[in-house]
C-alpha cells in the first residue's frame, strides 16, 4: 500500500437502536469491535449511513464519546459534523477533536430543498470548522446536499485551508471528478476517496482514489481489492470486486443504510435492525434476498457474534 496515511477502507458505522427506537449504546460498542475485527483502516461515525439526521444533539455527543472510547486508538475515527449552522459545526469540530477524533467529515451547508450558502459562505464554513477543530477535514461531496462543488473550488479549499486534506466524491460520474480533482490539485489532494458503498470502486481507484468509504457490511472483503489495486494488481482487484458486486449493488440500490443493520443483526453483532421513522423497515423479501447474497460471500459481520 501507499505511504499515504489516507488509504484503504474507512467504513461508516451504523447506529444501532433497540426495538423501541432508543440508541443501543452496548450495541454500538459491539459494532466498533466488529469493525476493528474486520481489519478496517478507519471508522466513520454519525454519517448519513449512520442515520445522523435522526439523532438528537445529546445522542450525537454520547455516541461520539462511546465510539471513541471503544475504538481506544485501535483505528482512527472520523466524526461527521455536517450541519447548516456554522456555529454548530464549529462546536461539533471542537468536541470531536477534544474527544480524540482523527478527523471530521463535512458536507457543505444546506437545508431542505432550496436553502444553500453561496460559495464564499461555504468556504468560510469549512475554514471556521478547521480553525475550531484543528484536525483534518474530509469534504463530503454528495448529491444529498444539492450543492455543486466545482473542481476549482475544491482545489481552493485544499490549498488555502491546511486541515482540508481529504475528499469523498459521491457525485454522478465520480471517477471523472476524482481524476480532474487530482490533476488540478496535485499534492494538495492528500486523500481522494471513493464512496457510495463502493458501487464505483474500480473506476474510482483507476482515477486515483486512495481509499474507499464503504458501509460496514463487508469491508473485510472489499479491502483486499483496494490493497491489490493500490499495489498495481488491477486484475486481481477486479476479480475480487466482481465476486462482491451483486451484494454491493443490492445494498446500494435496494437497501441503503438498513442493509448493514440487517446483516449485523443476523450475525449477532446487534440485537435489532430497527430504523427510525420515517424510514421504513425492509420488506421481508428484500431482507431475504440481501441475506442470500451476503451468505454467498460470507462477510465477517454475518457471523461475528455467533
Amino acid at each position: 500500500m501507499s505511504a499515504n496515511p489516507y488509504t484503504g477502507v474507512w467504513p461508516v458505522a451504523p447506529t444501532p437502536f433497540s426495538e423501541s427506537g432508543a440508541v443501543d449504546y452496548d450495541g454500538m460498542r459491539r459494532v466498533i469491535d466488529c469493525m476493528v475485527d474486520q481489519g478496517v483502516d478507519g471508522i466513520c461515525i454519525l454519517a448519513n449511513f449512520s442515520e445522523q439526521f435522526l439523532l438528537s444533539d445529546e445522542e450525537r455527543a454520547s455516541l461520539t464519546r462511546v465510539c471513541l472510547e471503544q475504538a481506544d486508538g485501535r483505528v482512527p475515527v472520523i466524526v461527521t459534523a455536517s450541519h447548516f449552522s456554522t456555529a454548530i459545526v464549529e462546536a461539533r469540530a471542537r468536541e470531536a477533536a477534544a474527544m480524540g477524533a482523527a478527523m471530521i467529515m463535512l458536507m457543505p451547508p444546506y437545508h431542505g430543498a432550496l436553502l444553500r450558502a453561496d460559495e464564499e459562505g461555504i468556504y468560510e464554513h469549512f475554514k471556521m470548522a478547521a480553525e475550531a477543530g484543528g484536525i483534518p477535514i474530509m469534504v463530503q461531496d454528495a448529491p444529498l446536499s444539492g450543492v455543486t462543488l466545482s473542481i476549482p473550488f475544491l482545489v481552493r479549499l485544499a490549498r488555502e485551508i491546511e486541515q482540508v486534506k481529504l475528499f469523498k466524491i459521491e457525485t454522478p460520474q465520480a471517477a471523472a471528478k476524482l481524476r480532474a480533482l487530482i490533476a488540478a490539485g496535485g499534492d494538495a489532494i492528500e486523500g481522494p476517496f471513493d464512496g457510495e458503498e463502493a458501487i464505483n470502486l474500480i473506476p474510482d481507484l483507476d482515477a486515483g482514489a486512495t481509499g474507499s468509504m464503504t458501509s460496514a457490511t463487508l469491508p473485510d472483503l472489499i479491502r483486499p481489492a483496494v490493497i491489490a489495486h493500490l499495489a498495481g494488481r488491477r486484475d486481481e482487484a477486479k476479480e475480487i470486486y466482481a465476486r462482491l458486486l451483486p451484494l454491493i449493488n443490492f445494498e446500494n440500490r435496494q437497501c441503503g443504510w438498513r442493509s448493514c443493520k440487517t446483516v449485523m443483526k443476523e450475525g449477532g453483532v446487534i440485537a435489532s435492525d430497527h430504523v427510525r421513522h420515517p424510514t421504513r423497515p425492509m420488506h421481508p423479501d428484500t431482507r431475504d434476498q440481501l441475506l442470500e447474497l451476503a451468505r454467498e460471500v460470507d462477510p465477517l459481520a454475518l457471523r461475528w457474534g455467533k
